[in-house]
This record gives structure tokens, sequence and C-alpha cells, in this order.
């Protein structure tokens, strides 16, 4: 070896990104490794010197009271005529070798073996370095599009974007720029493989902190979050701030924070209301841009009886039950939704929804027939 080997160290570094000292540790690891495939050679150890390009290799075995392998231990006795304050657990050298101590197949065994190694240490470096950004967003080049996926470039891995985790409204292009939320990074032969997704929480969540600095510094804080991919969300928001109005600082001048946000989804709409820790307040807001006449909180069965006046029916229901369930997922109380007007004589009551089920009657019917419009009650559980 000689001042070229580090000069090849340093270069390695900067091209893999790989730290020196782990690609020092990863080269002697991989030459002691091919040194012990050698039979007799299970005692060898490699030292490498990156300031002086020079390698140690020796031959050291470890001082035990009671040799079991004589190839790699040796006793205390033993230990003290080569080194006479050898103690027991010393690793005590009792050879060194040459660089030259095997030969040419030797060497070739080396190289693969030491090739081996740098990719995995590379592999590593990379998976790190993606594992430390699960939960944040990421911006990718889209690489191929596959019928179960979009495979987006990273640069020194690939993500991937599941059919599952992507808006039905948006449709993407070769070389298009992606952002994505990072889900999971998981360990793959090949590198890293990092699945990101466009329609978790998550994602909405962290596109509201690139674009409104009082979210990112912590003053006003998203305190839940209601998503259907594509069409609607709602997200409450609370200040931590004393006089900081927590929905106009997310919603920006004339609204250019969220459209900001709205442009990155491909048009979904965003309903953004002010948090409150009184469940009554919170779930009157969150039925929001309908009005509410009044609410009545059952702690026990976690239901909310919501009255609204008839013509707010239709909007508080939302269409196809949207409004509803969106306001039961982000509050997390079943919302029973009534109008302030007696049921009449007769009329039939809408039908309850999940937060996954659409209602079958559309809201408009809510005001333009009138037995719709006088049922007592929409149901919604989140």
């Amino acid at each position: 070896m000689s001042r070229d080997f580090v000069g090849a160290l340093l270069q390695l570094n900067a091209e893999k990104g790989v730290p020196r000292e782990q690609l020092i540790l990863t080269i002697s690891d991989a030459i002691e490794s091919a040194y012990r495939r050698i039979p007799g050679n299970e005692d060898v150890r490699v030292r490498i010197d990156p300031e002086r390009g020079e390698m140690l290799v020796t031959r050291e075995r470890r001082v035990v009271a009671v040799v079991e392998d004589p190839l790699t231990e040796l006793t205390l006795d033993e230990a003290r005529v080569i080194k006479a304050d050898a103690e027991l657990d010393d690793e005590v050298v009792t050879e060194q070798l040459g660089q030259d101590a095997f030969g040419r197949i030797g060497a070739q065994t080396a190289k693969q073996v030491v090739l081996q190694r740098l990719r995995e240490a590379e592999r590593d470096v990379v998976y790190d370095q993606f594992a430390s950004r699960e939960g944040d967003l990421i911006t990718g080049t889209v690489n191929r599009v596959e019928p179960r996926a979009i495979i987006l470039d990273l640069g020194k891995a690939e993500a991937i974007l599941a059919t599952t985790e992507q808006s039905p409204v948006e449709h993407y292009r070769i070389g298009q720029n992606v952002k994505a939320f990072v889900l999971e990074v998981r360990r793959a032969p090949k590198g890293p493989q990092v699945l990101v997704s466009r329609t978790h929480k998550g994602f909405l969540r962290r596109l509201f902190e690139l674009e409104v600095p009082e979210i990112h510094a912590g003053t006003v804080e998203i305190k839940a979050i209601a998503r259907e991919p594509g069409s609607r969300s709602k997200v409450a928001v609370a200040s931590r701030q004393e006089g900081l109005d927590p929905v106009g600082a997310t919603v920006g001048q004339r609204g250019a924070r969220v459209q900001a946000v709205v442009a990155e989804l491909a048009g979904e709409k965003i309903d953004v209301i002010e948090w409150h820790e009184d469940p009554a307040v919170f779930v009157a807001k969150a039925l929001s841009p309908a009005q509410v006449v009044a609410v009545h909180i059952d702690e026990e069965h976690r239901i909310a009886s919501v009255t609204v006046p008839e013509k707010m029916l239709s909007l508080a229901i939302g269409r196809e039950g949207q409004n509803a369930r969106l306001a039961a997922k982000m509050t997390g109380w079943r919302i029973d939704i009534r109008s302030d007007v007696p049921p009449a004589h007769g009329a039939a009551a809408l039908p309850a929804a999940g937060p996954g089920d659409a209602l079958d009657l559309p809201a408009a019917a809510a005001v333009e027939t009138p037995a719709v419009a006088d049922a007592p009650a929409a149901e919604v559980t989140p």
C-alpha cells in the first residue's frame, strides 16, 4: 500500500458518501475475512493506517485459562513467553505477516470481498439517510409508471408510490417532480425501498408546515385532520400564542397559503377550522360551513346530537354525507344531525352513515323534497 491508498479512500468517501472511518473498518474487515478463508489463518488480524497508507497483518490469539480452540487461543503461560505483562482476555500478537501473505488467487478473493463489503456499506449509509426521514416530505422525479405503482427517482434510491397511495384525481408523467410523504423505509437486496404516499394525513400536515411559517415554528398547531383524498379535507388548528388567529394564519392573506396547498393536491378542497377543547363547540365548528343551532353531547356513548336550521340541513350533511362524515372523523364523535323543524307525519328518516359510507339520498334532496327536508336526523359515526 502507499499514499495512493489514502487518495483512493478520500475518493470513495466523496463518491459513495460512506464516512472515512467506516470505509477503513469495512476494508480491513473484508481483507481479514479473505485471509481467514485460507485454512490455518483463523487468527489473522488486519489493521489499516489511513494516514500512512499502510496495512498491518498479524496473527493474534486470545489469552484464556483453558484452551478450547488452539488456532485462536493460548494459555496465560504461553502468552507471557511472548508478552511479559499479558493478562487473561488480552489479544497477543504471535506473528507479523507480510502484505503478500497469500497469492494471486487470495488477492482476487480479497478484492471481491472488499467490493462486496463496500456495496453493503454504501447501502447501509443510504438506508440510514432515508430511514431518518420517515414521516417527512421528499421530492422525487417520476422515473417510470407501472400498473400498480409510480416509481420516483430520489438520486441514490427509488421511492414506490403505490396506486392505493395516489389521489384519484392526479395523473403523472415521466420526468415530473412529485412531492410525497415517506411512510416506511425497508432494507432490500438492491438498496433501501422507500414507500411514499400522497393520500396520508401526514402529507397534508407537512404541506401546511411548508407553507405556513407559524405552523412550522409551532405557534399554530394542527390538532386534527380528516381527509378524503382528491375531494375534500378538514383541518383543525389552534394557537399557542395569545392574540394570534390560527385560522387566519393558516389560510393566509387572500387565501394564498391554503391555495398553495390546494394546488399541490390538484384542487382538493380544504376547510380550515379553529379547534376548541369543548367538544360541543368543536363539533359545531367542524360542520362548517353549515350554521348550528345547538349541540347536545352524550359523553357515555360519544354521540353529538346537532340541531341545524332546516335550510342548512343539506349543507351540514354535505354531498353524499361527506361534510358530516369528515366532521365525525376529525372530532372522533358520532354525529346525529337534526333539523330544527319538527318532522312531518310519515316522513322517512335519512339513513345513518359511517365514515367510509355515502348516504343514499343526495344532500340536495333535503331542501327540494319536503318529506326529506323534515327528516329527523342523519347519523355519522367516526
